[in-house]
């Protein structure tokens, strides 16, 4: 699969990185400085290149949304024509510093995004782990038990495109539904955060759903 990277900060470096490690073609775009993006270009491997946002978006089957929610239209608007794409998004609807939603109760910022790109498939996924976790759950994918990822939208093809992109980075894909339910799992992901940044163990947390049949 053809990836564009549209934010190459900690989350989308690193899942990059995985997507590039396991054979996709990966552009690494937007990020702080060029030097950076060919860094990570270098360290994911030969199906990894830099480009910019235009570069990444153009021949992309799916793009990857890693930026804060102050840079969504600043970067949509670098992208160019996202019709027919496939955006996962990570992005969560946070304030400018980050200590609450701005988006929330009625509408989720992936719903937002899906009114920005109407043309796109929106599949909201991956943010609900920090970027810290990433690497130890590629790390530890043969096991027969991996952590959980939950993700949601309401195109049947984009969601099964990214939840092998799930699997490929080694999580098990929960179908939590159509893409309103990023209102419940964008308040999740701050839960996530609460016991990651803010607890005593350390951000490399993972979470798995397990269904007890009787």
């Amino acid at each position: 699969m053809r990836i564009g990277i549209l934010g190459s900060g900690r989350m989308g470096g690193k899942l990059g990185t995985l997507f590039a490690r396991v054979g996709h073609d990966v552009v690494f775009s937007y990020a702080r400085s060029e030097q950076k993006l060919k860094r990570l270009a270098r360290n994911a491997g030969k199906t990894a290149r830099a480009g910019t946002p235009r570069e990444a978006a153009r021949d992309a089957d799916a793009v990857l949304l890693a930026v804060h929610w102050s840079r969504v239209e600043d970067v949509l608007k670098q992208a160019g024509d996202l019709s027919g794409k496939i955006i996962a998004t990570c992005s969560l609807p946070m304030n400018a510093d980050d200590t609450e939603l701005v988006v929330a109760h009625d509408i989720s910022g992936a719903e937002a995004l899906a009114k920005m790109a109407r043309r796109a498939k929106v599949v909201a996924a991956f943010g609900t782990v920090p970027s810290e976790v990433l690497f130890s759950v590629f790390e530890a994918k043969r096991r027969a038990t991996r952590p959980s990822l939950v993700y949601c939208g309401d195109d049947r093809d984009a969601k099964d495109a990214v939840a092998g992109l799930i699997r490929d980075v080694g999580f098990d894909p929960v179908d939590a539904g159509p893409l309103r339910i990023a209102r419940h799992t964008e308040p999740f992901t701050l839960l996530i955060a609460q016991l990651a940044y803010e607890g005593d163990r350390g951000p490399e947390l993972a979470y798995r759903f397990e269904w007890r049949a009787r």
